[in-house]
């Protein structure tokens, strides 16, 4: 359920993304750090949009790949120390 309102709110995001850029065709000039370039707003605000979601997406994945070598290693951890049958059957008594 969760990813399916996360598609959604995506959906909403982008719709009310591109309604923007549509409306706003006009030429504009932008300076780079080595020059300057005309393109219509609608390229520029649609190329930021992308290059902000591809740099969350490129820190998010940075994210899962060191939370998933964190697991790898908690897993190791605790596969170290087997649980013996009689101490849980000892606390599973004591909780009784």
């Amino acid at each position: 359920m969760k990813v399916q309102w996360m598609f959604l709110l995506s959906l909403v995001f982008a719709i009310i993304i591109a309604i923007f850029a549509v409306i706003n065709v006009d030429s504009v000039t932008v300076n780079y750090l080595f020059g300057k370039a005309n393109s219509p707003l609608i390229l520029v605000i649609l190329g930021s949009v992308l290059m902000g979601g591809f740099i969350v997406g490129m820190i998010s994945m940075v994210k899962i790949f060191t939370l998933r070598r964190k697991i790898r290693a908690l897993e190791k951890e605790a596969n170290a120390y087997p649980v013996k049958d009689e101490m849980i059957e000892g606390k599973a008594s004591l909780n009784e």
